[in-house]
């Protein structure tokens, strides 16, 4: 148990072990045979170990290396390119090639639904094209390039090592996973190929052949690995040793389909209806997707067989070695492009029955509230995660927002339970604000690029200049509508006409302030920044006019003096926090000239 806790992703954990299972398996199934003496059954099972384990933990690698590198303008292109469901199979198929994980492209497509930036039905779409992503996994693996793997290896090591620019540093970690991934492969094949005149094995890989079985067993070992790109991927090194047939092979691959469902509902547990919802859709796509295609296994095999390669030169188990990879590869795709050709057109269907299965459920009410966007998924891809925290910030500016439009005529004319109710509010931002700080945290503990570590601190800021802005009002403004309450003061018309136009002043740049960082908007950012002449002038003016009203013959004058200066010096103190957050947006050489 020490060993797993020592291990930073607890996911390398669950592949070893899983390596470990699946490479006793031969063992446990065969030991009992009396000629097991011909065969070295140690040095198989530690070799199909040891392989299995480079070949799990060079994909695991390859995927971190690639969501790294590619994560942020994935997330980019996503958010632009599913403008219908059309556009959005073929960008979720591209970003899932790209990035390696059908679960990032869904957690994402989770946080556009929750933004409002997607609908449910057009999210459906991209779920759908994640799942063709997924097989350019099974397309590289068949590829037989196990010869260069080391030489891959050795360059992404050096990359990794030697190299001190970040960027690089990724591109090597990936391409020594992609090396990884090939040199477990061959190490697994030589380790198998004593099995080719072992008949009890060959007995075992047959009844593979029942459809039924092997989806049964795929979908229980996809299950438990948590990983259908892994499964797929054992399949075809196990087809190139002639094991497996293009019947079995597909069967297999369709039992990949099903068990990564299990990794859909378990990612879904705990987390916002809307997430839920996605992997509903997730679950009934692979399934309806394998039932449309478990009576055509024969056919699908045909079509494959005449557009892959065929190799006449080759017989028997050699042939079948040579063919049934690529085979295997293209039937996967095939199966999933046809799903999602087919089930495209009943996206929206398919969304009013997901959201009559899965319903919105009222809020806790003990949860005040809870953040919307913070995913921990996606720590493991910082880009990601500080793009997510962008948008918590928005949530959490919306919350300060309500209490920027509610403030004035609490303070001004509002009786004691309205300063109650205005206080409370900010129960709402400190909530949100601990949930960003503990985010930023968390993503801070990764290896992160400089760009990234100065985003995560300018987030930081912004994110305590907001707060301080609710604090503001929740202390100082509540403070000041209580003091006006007690010694009953009045705050004439004009002055109330002029002190709001000067708080919807500053309300707007709040407001803007916010977007800009939710959004990286420089140009948003220097205009907040430019406001400061504006915000003078109204501050100015308002002065002005207490200073005349200060020796006007009323009773109590001196009193809403004191609390209309008061009133102006807290919201120029507003207005510093939103421009200090417009600060954190722009780049450090472009503050002094926008300031």
């Amino acid at each position: 148990m020490q060993m797993f806790q020592q291990v930073k992703n607890p996911r390398i954990a669950i592949l070893f072990v899983s390596a470990a299972a699946l490479a006793l398996l031969p063992w446990v199934v065969l030991a009992a045979e009396k000629d097991s003496q011909e065969i070295a059954w140690g040095t198989m099972v530690m070799s199909l170990f040891g392989g299995l384990a480079i070949f799990l933990f060079g994909m695991d690698q390859m995927a971190e290396a690639l969501k790294a590198v590619a994560g942020e303008r994935m997330k980019l292109i996503l958010a632009k390119l599913t403008t219908n469901r059309f556009m959005g199979a073929i960008t979720g198929a591209f970003v899932t090639a790209v990035i390696q994980s059908s679960s990032v492209t869904t957690v994402l497509v989770v946080g556009f639904i929750t933004a409002g930036l997607m609908s449910m039905a057009q999210s459906i779409g991209v779920i759908m094209g994640a799942n063709i992503g997924t097989t350019i996994t099974a397309q590289i693996v068949a590829f037989k390039v196990t010869k260069a793997a080391l030489l891959m290896v050795a360059v992404g090591f050096s990359m990794l090592f030697f190299s001190k620019q970040e960027k690089i540093k990724q591109y090597g970690g990936m391409i020594m996973g992609l090396g990884l991934v090939f040199f477990g492969m061959a190490v697994m094949g030589n380790a198998m190929k004593p099995l080719r005149s072992y008949q009890p094995f060959l007995d075992l890989m047959a009844t593979m052949e029942n459809p039924l079985i092997g989806i049964a067993i795929a979908a229980a070992f996809t299950g438990l690995i948590q990983s259908s790109s892994a499964t797929t991927g054992i399949v075809i090194v196990m087809a190139t040793q002639g094991f497996i047939t293009l019947p079995a092979g597909i069967a297999l691959a369709f039992g990949a389909n099903i068990g990564t469902c299990v990794t859909a509902l378990l990612a879904a547990i705990g987390k916002p209806r809307e997430a839920v919802r996605a992997a509903v859709v997730h679950v009934l796509f692979n399934v309806a997707g394998v039932i449309l295609w478990i009576g055509l296994i024969d056919q699908l095999a045909a079509f494959v067989t005449a557009m892959s390669p065929v190799h006449e030169e080759l017989t028997g188990t050699a042939k079948l070695a040579a063919e049934a990879p690529r085979q295997i590869a293209n039937a996967h795709t095939v199966f999933n492009v046809v799903n999602t050709v087919v089930f495209i057109w009943f996206t929206g269907p398919i969304a009013r029955l997901v959201e009559s299965l899965v319903p919105d459920k009222p809020l806790d009410e003990k949860v005040i509230i809870a953040p919307k966007y913070l995913d921990e998924e996606l720590i493991e891809t910082p880009s990601l995660a500080l793009e997510r925290t962008r948008l918590e910030i928005g949530h959490m500016g919306e919350r300060v927002q309500v209490m920027m439009d509610n403030m004035m005529s609490a303070v001004l004319t509002g009786d004691r339970d309205s300063l109650i109710g205005l206080a409370k509010l900010d129960d709402e931002v400190d909530i949100l604000h601990g949930h960003i700080v503990t985010y930023l945290g968390k993503i801070s503990g990764k290896q992160l690029t400089e760009d990234q570590s100065k985003q995560l601190v300018r987030l930081m800021d912004a994110v305590n200049d907001l707060e301080n802005i609710g604090d503001i009002i929740e202390t100082d403004l509540v403070a000041l509508g209580e003091k006006r309450i007690e010694q009953g003061v009045t705050v004439s018309d004009q002055t109330q006409a002029l002190l709001t136009e000067f708080h919807g002043q500053v309300a707007k740049i709040v407001e803007q302030a916010t977007s800009a960082v939710m959004q990286n908007d420089q140009k948003a950012a220097q205009e907040v920044i430019a406001k400061k002449n504006t915000v003078s002038r109204l501050a100015e003016n308002a002065q002005a006019h207490q200073a005349e009203r200060l020796v006007a013959p009323e009773p109590g004058r001196l009193e809403a003096y004191t609390l209309e200066i008061d009133l102006i010096e807290k919201l120029k103190r507003i207005y510093y926090f939103a421009k200090r957050m417009a600060k954190d947006v722009i780049p450090e050489e472009m503050i002094d000239r926008a300031a």
